[in-house]
């Protein structure tokens, strides 16, 4: 199954995805696409190394990190377009690291329903420290 095999609504949605900033995660921006090989267990390592989002201590203060999103899908994967715009709207969201790194884990599993998922966040250095935060999820129980 390849993009020419998505529905037309589907094709339709995803072309027309637009956001806008918010003070919030915004969930919604993730759209899902049938797996073209459900049958098959293999992992999808995404890096989005522009990650923005605002320190809640130091609003003036953007965070910086380097994303990486790794799992293996069931029935669906996301749609990248909308996995770019939903990481690109938490530019004007005030969230710590560990709420970031988590929130993302929490809602690409409710989205994207797959079988295992991770999400690491490299943030930059702040203070001297740099902070790398790992979660994880197993389908079925914690990994």
């Amino acid at each position: 199954m390849g993009y020419s095999q998505v529905n037309e609504d589907l094709k339709k949605k995803i072309k027309l995805l637009t956001f806008s900033y918010s003070n919030k995660p915004q969930s919604e921006l993730l759209v899902v696409v049938p797996n073209p090989h459900p049958d098959l267990e293999y992992e999808e390592k995404l890096v989005y190394p522009e990650f923005t989002s605002l320190c809640p201590l130091a609003p003036t203060q953007p965070d910086y990190a380097t994303l990486i999103i790794k799992y293996i899908p069931d029935e669906y994967i996301v749609e990248l377009k909308s996995l770019k715009f939903y990481l690109v709207a938490y530019r004007q969201v005030e969230i710590f690291h560990e709420a970031v790194v988590g929130q993302i884990l929490k809602d690409i599993v409710e989205v994207v329903k797959p079988r295992r998922a991770q999400v690491k966040g490299q943030f930059t250095t702040r203070g001297g420290i740099q902070t790398n935060i790992f979660a994880s999820y197993k389908k079925n129980g914690r990994e």
